[in-house]
This record gives C-alpha cells, sequence and structure tokens, in this order.
C-alpha cells in the first residue's frame, strides 16, 4: 500500500475541504504552504474531494447543479513538496491507479445552467440537468438512463506544480487584460438578453481556500491567487481524458520542491468537458 501524503476524512460525509485535518486549496499561488514533502522515485497515494467540495449530491434534483458555487472550486489536494526539487527542473508524474473511496462508488453527469457555469452546450441546454451514475470497477449505469452502461476512463481532470511569482503575474497580468477587451461580459452584459460567461476570472479572495495559511499572508495570496478554471504553462485544468492508468506526465518546476497539486477527478469524460462536468 502506498503511503497516504494527503488524506481526505471520508467518515464523515460532507465535511469540507476547510475543515479537513490537513485543507487542500482552491487557487494558484507559489506561497500556499505544501500539505506534506516526499522524496522523489516512490509511491504514493493523494486522496482528493469531488471538485466543488460535494455541493453536488447524490439525488434526483438538479437543483444543486443550478446553484453551485463555483467560486470555491476546484478542490485540490497539495501542495506536495517534491524534496530537492529546483526551477528549472521538470517533474515526471505516473499515474499507477485511481478510483472513488469505498462506499461512495457513485458520480455525476452535470450540465450547468448557462447563467451559472455555462459548457459549450448551452445554445441547446440553457437550464441544469443532472445524471447520477453508480460505478462498479471500469463500468457504470444511471438511474436516470436507463438500459445504458459503459465502461470509463478514469482521470484527473486537474493536476499540475505551482507557478513562481513572475509567472503568477504573468497569468494575472494577460487574463485581466482579455477581461478588458469584453468587460460587460464578466458583469453579465445580456449581448442576447442573457448572461454570457467571462472570458477569463480574475483573483477572487471570496471563498478562497489556501490550505494552512492564516493571517495577513492568507489576505494577500487571496487577492493574488489565480483561479484553477482554465489550464496554463503548468498544466492545470488540462481536463484530457487520456491521463489516466499508465500515464506519464512531465511537468515544469517554477518553484523551489515543486509544490504539486491534483484533484477535479473523473470517472468518464470526453476532451475539453463539453457538458462542463462528467
Amino acid at each position: 500500500m502506498p503511503e497516504v501524503i494527503f488524506e481526505v476524512d471520508r467518515d464523515l460525509v460532507g465535511v469540507p475541504m476547510a475543515e479537513q485535518r490537513v485543507p487542500g486549496h482552491n487557487r494558484w499561488h507559489p506561497d500556499i504552504p505544501p500539505a506534506s514533502a516526499v522524496d522523489p522515485g516512490g509511491s504514493y497515494r493523494i486522496e482528493c474531494k469531488e471538485w466543488t467540495d460535494e455541493q453536488i449530491v447524490n439525488s434526483d434534483s438538479a437543483e444543486d447543479v443550478a446553484g453551485v458555487n463555483l467560486d470555491k472550486c476546484h478542490m485540490l489536494s497539495g501542495p506536495i513538496a517534491i524534496n530537492g526539487a529546483e526551477p528549472g527542473d521538470v517533474l515526471v508524474v505516473d499515474i499507477l491507479d485511481m478510483g472513488p473511496f469505498q462506499g461512495h462508488e457513485w458520480g455525476y453527469t452535470g450540465i450547468f445552467a448557462k447563467g451559472n457555469g455555462g459548457g459549450f452546450l448551452t445554445d441547446y441546454y440553457p437550464e441544469a440537468h443532472k445524471a447520477i451514475w453508480d460505478l462498479e470497477g471500469i463500468w457504470c449505469s444511471s438511474r436516470h438512463l436507463p438500459g445504458v452502461r459503459f465502461a470509463g476512463i478514469s482521470h484527473p481532470g486537474l493536476l499540475g506544480c505551482a507557478p513562481s511569482h513572475e509567472l503568477l503575474a504573468e497569468w494575472n497580468r494577460r487574463e485581466l487584460d482579455l477581461i478588458e477587451r469584453n468587460p460587460d461580459r464578466v458583469t453579465g452584459g445580456p449581448a442576447s438578453g442573457e448572461q454570457d460567461p467571462p472570458l477569463a476570472l480574475p483573483p477572487l479572495e471570496k471563498d478562497a481556500l489556501l490550505g494552512t495559511l492564516r493571517g495577513a499572508d492568507f489576505e494577500r495570496v487571496a487577492r493574488e491567487g489565480a483561479r484553477t478554471v482554465p489550464p496554463r504553462e503548468h498544466g492545470g485544468n488540462v481536463d484530457i481524458k487520456n491521463l489516466s492508468r499508465g500515464t506519464r506526465i512531465y511537468f515544469p518546476v517554477y518553484v523551489k520542491d515543486a509544490l504539486f497539486s491534483i484533484g477535479d477527478l473523473h470517472f468518464s469524460q470526453g476532451d475539453g468537458e463539453i457538458t462542463f462536468c462528467g
């Protein structure tokens, strides 16, 4: 059994990430303290929470999807310090295995409302919908889609190393520039009578989770930390379905000890996450 280097208290269903013994984070910043430290070359187990911090429940209603607070997302496990890693190095990560916690073998497909999250299909499906899937090994089936059963390719949607201060500043500069090109989208400007999704998400102090960071440092990092929605140079929210068991991934290292994090696990999903969640 690999050593557990980030543990989720799954005995208390619904316990927020902030109340875990060692909390994770939902922003990218080099000053978020590491949750643990490991030597390179070992095999380790990292436990993850559902990406919305368990706002979505196993029910027949899509009200939770319609009203989900996306400012809290994504829940990441880490950062994990890799002893000896230095800026300019490459961190090699092999995905050996992944799966649900025992007793929690279920997942969901979420089609998010156009006014809250959206996706690439909101012109066809503007309202929120949800299907619950029961997981059995590599197979899944749904009470909401009778007769459908298929094998999934489980993979993490989001993983990468912390940015340097310089890279973080560049992310914020270019994403704020993108917002300024069409600021009405960010404020919900009704180009067609409906709210349009923003072109980018700026740093947001509200609902920031920064591991064990507290006090003035927490406030500063919350103001500066990058949101986890887009993929960037370091990896991030890549949503590549084939990053599954047996995959080797190479990550650039930007800070001392790399500070690797992972989360947003998917049982099955197509590249690009066109419904916004699967």
